[in-house]
Order: structure tokens, then sequence, then C-alpha cells
């Protein structure tokens, strides 16, 4: 088991916004962090941060995904459900594929319940109303009313996956908000949440100058005499805490 991240950049990341995310990955080289597909289901009033727990699907097969393989408590997808930890992302591939829901309603509410901090899929969800009253962040690329079986055939956890056409791996760390869900590799989260919180502090002085009137040029982005403003901005403002 991977030794735990450092308290200070949970807190750190859970004020950080998927755009920073995906914008100190691409300053590593890293460009595909942002999953392709999901969207929120509800309004998102602070970002999802949690490590990713995995559940990979593969086609659905007539013969084998029949209602009642339901009737065992220890189907995979079932499984899954009860064995996120609280504090923890299930992150489900479904191959990007939309006709059948990952899962429903009544799973989402037994994952709300349990304390995790949110589902992910590219693929749908069904009981779209009943997601929508949720109040644990869930994402999803569409909504389908036909069950999981129709189209899925849930087989392994905490295995390494794609979601949105991203690799994600158990452990990673994937934050999502309004814009969508973003996988940060676990091993760059501590220095990439410190780097975050630098850019937003930067960009909420920006943010002021360019509200204040002050043209693109040497503001965004900042040249060096915007910097020595922010500077001095930052001994008055310093970064919430």
């Amino acid at each position: 088991m991977a030794d735990p991240l450092p308290e200070r950049t949970w807190h750190l990341l859970r004020r950080t916004s998927t755009a920073t995310i995906t914008t100190r990955l691409l300053a590593r080289g890293l460009r595909g962090a942002l999953l392709q597909g999901p969207r929120p289901l509800h309004p998102v009033d602070s970002p999802m941060v949690g490590e990713a727990f995995t559940l990979r699907c593969i086609p659905a097969r007539e013969d084998l995904d029949v209602l009642s393989v339901f009737q065992d408590y220890d189907h995979p997808q079932r499984r899954a459900v009860e064995a996120v930890p609280a504090g923890q992302v299930l992150v489900i591939d479904s191959r990007g594929q939309r006709r059948a829901a990952s899962l429903g309603h009544i799973l989402a509410t037994r994952l709300q319940v349990r304390g995790v901090a949110g589902v992910v899929t590219d693929g749908a969800v069904r009981d779209a109303a009943g997601f929508a009253e949720l109040a644990m962040p869930a994402f999803a690329a569409g909504i389908s009313a036909s069950t999981n079986l129709v189209q899925h055939h849930a087989v392994d956890l905490q295995v390494p996956i794609g979601c949105g056409e991203v690799a994600v791996y158990p452990g990673d760390v994937l934050i999502g908000d309004a814009d969508g869900v973003a996988c940060l590799p676990r091993h760059l989260a501590a220095e990439v949440a410190e780097e975050a919180a630098e850019q937003e502090h930067l960009e909420e002085f920006v943010l002021s100058e360019v509200t204040a009137g002050r043209p693109l040029r040497g503001t965004y982005p900042p040249d060096e005499a915007t910097r020595a403003r922010y500077r001095e901005w930052a001994r008055h403002h310093p970064p919430r805490s």
C-alpha cells in the first residue's frame, strides 16, 4: 500500500480547480489528464477530491449477464460499492459506452452513506432525478435507463483502468469540479498541489488587475512589473488558510 499523502496536500487540492491541475501537469509534459466525457450530474459546490478506487468493465455477453446475477451479493459491481473506503472515489471504466448505465441511484446512495468522496464513470448512469438530489459528487458521460447488464460486465477491482481515455491507477488522485474530472498521478500530488496553490494565488491578483481595466499585455501572463505589484499585494493578501 502507498504511503498516505500529507494532510496539507489534501487541504490544498480541495481548494484547487481542474483547470489549474491540468495546467500544472501540462508544464510537466502530461497532456492527457482530463477525463473525456464525464460531466457533473448536479452543481458542484466544492471540488471532489479523493484517491481512485477502480472498477473495470468489459462488454456484456447475453449468456452471462442476466438479471439473476444480481442475486449474488458478491457480484463485482456490488462488491465495489461496499469496498470503496470512505473518502475515496469510485472510478468506473465503462469503455466510453453509454447505451446502458454503469450504476443507478440506489448504489450511488449507498456510496454516499458510506462516506465515499464521489463516483466517476465514462459511461452513463440511470435514475437521473435521484442523482440530481445526491449530496455526493457524481460525474458521468450520459444518462441511460438500461441497467448495466445490457452493455457492461464488471470484472476487476483495484486494477489500472482507462476512464475517459485517461489511464487511472488505484491511488491516483481524482479532482472533479464544474469543468470535469482530472487524474493527478499519485507520485506528483504533493508537489503539484503546492504549485497549484501558488498559481491560483497569482491568478487571483491577475484577475483583480484585469477587472480594474489593465490590458492583457504585461498582465496575463504577468511581466516583471506585474509580478512586482503581485508581491506587494501578496504581503497584504496571504493565501486562504
